[in-house]
């Protein structure tokens, strides 16, 4: 019976070192610790960010599998570069994530730098800043 909670504790140990390693502090702007009832999606909602981000950031292969005391980062450092930015004019049937993910601007950023308050509601002709920006 103190083999099984040996190898519990030592895989809880693994489990921390290893989500602790994949999201450096240095890097990560923001943890979170997971509670019971937890979802990616709902993290994701919350944090204002998307699941496939928690999933990079967070190393983890399987999104429907994370762990209550996991620690999670949430939020990632944005440096943002003084050069004059670039404009893009969307097109029809764009979205802001689309054009996010093109130029390699976090989502929320472009939104803010743009003024939009709901980042579903763009519009063909609309022309868009797009920031000189690095996501560490």
């Amino acid at each position: 019976m103190q083999w099984k909670f040996w190898l519990m504790i030592a895989v809880i140990t693994l489990a921390t070192a290893t989500a602790q390693a994949q999201a450096p502090a240095g890097q990560c702007s923001m943890f979170y610790t997971v509670q019971r009832g937890d979802t990616l999606t709902r993290i994701a909602r919350e944090y204002q960010t998307t699941v496939r981000d928690l999933q990079t950031w967070n190393g983890i292969a399987n999104v429907n599998r994370i762990e209550v005391g996991q620690q999670l980062c949430v939020g990632r450092q944005v440096i943002v570069d003084d050069q004059a930015p670039r404009t893009h004019t969307v097109q029809r049937g764009e979205t802001l994530g689309r054009i996010a993910r093109h130029y390699g601007v976090d989502l929320i950023v472009l939104a803010r730098v743009n003024n939009i308050a709901n980042p579903n509601r763009i519009y063909a002709g609309q022309v868009l800043l797009i920031p000189d920006v690095t996501i560490q």
